[in-house]
């Protein structure tokens, strides 16, 4: 099992080439197309919805060249061509996320759940990504329905502790009484003073833990 460092990359404007335009490849493009890259097919057969995209068509054979300004390959090839991709990328030190295919990957799209500003993904070193959906769709379910209220209330938190020099480690605690005063205003007195208490209950104990 491959250990790998979780990261999130900033994309928008930045050039992604894409080698396979079938129908694999073109449901990598729309995930890059949603992050906003600037994306490069090259691809000898190109998919409907890939040609009905926004995006530059190079319709012939990969050539390294091809990586020369970008930023991540995504290799949705056969396993031959994704071997060339997967050398070439490495000769310009370029991450490569190699579709199907973990022996010529050096990058991994798992499972997503995108939702109100929130984005968990999943991700199994590329050896069951089958199991990666599942996980999706189960931390999909579990995520709060209101999980935008959740993101208002901790941005809003986050501009005053900067602004006071609230430390680190003092801003979790505080996020989580913020958010117990969010449902105070729902369930009423009572049940809020419940639930503060609790909080406070819990992170009592993991101090006595420590």
């Amino acid at each position: 099992m491959r250990e790998l460092l979780p990261l999130f990359l900033h994309l928008r404007g930045r050039r992604v080439v894409l080698v396979g335009a079938g129908p694999v490849g073109a449901s990598k493009l729309s995930q890059l197309l949603a992050a906003g890259a600037d994306v490069r097919v090259v691809a000898p057969e190109v998919h409907p919805e890939v040609a009905a995209s926004p995006v530059e068509i190079n319709r012939r054979e990969f050539q390294a060249s091809d990586l020369d300004d970008a930023w991540l390959v995504v290799a949705a090839a056969t396993p031959d061509v994704n071997r060339q991709v997967a050398a070439a990328a490495e000769e310009r030190r370029i991450f490569v996320n190699a579709v199907d295919d973990p022996p010529n990957a050096t990058a991994y799209l798992g499972g997503v759940v995108r939702r109100d500003g929130v984005t968990v993904a999943i991700s199994t070193s590329g050896e069951a990504p089958a199991i990666a959906g599942l996980l999706r769709e189960g931390l999909d379910a579990l995520l709060p329905s209101d999980l935008s209220a959740w993101m208002a209330t901790a941005r809003e938190a986050r501009s005053e502790w900067r602004r006071d020099g609230v430390p680190m480690e003092q801003r979790r605690p505080l996020l989580l009484d913020a958010l117990n005063r969010l449902y105070a205003a729902r369930l009423g007195r009572a049940d809020a003073d419940d639930l503060v208490g609790a909080a406070r209950a819990v992170r009592k104990d993991r101090k006595e833990d420590r």
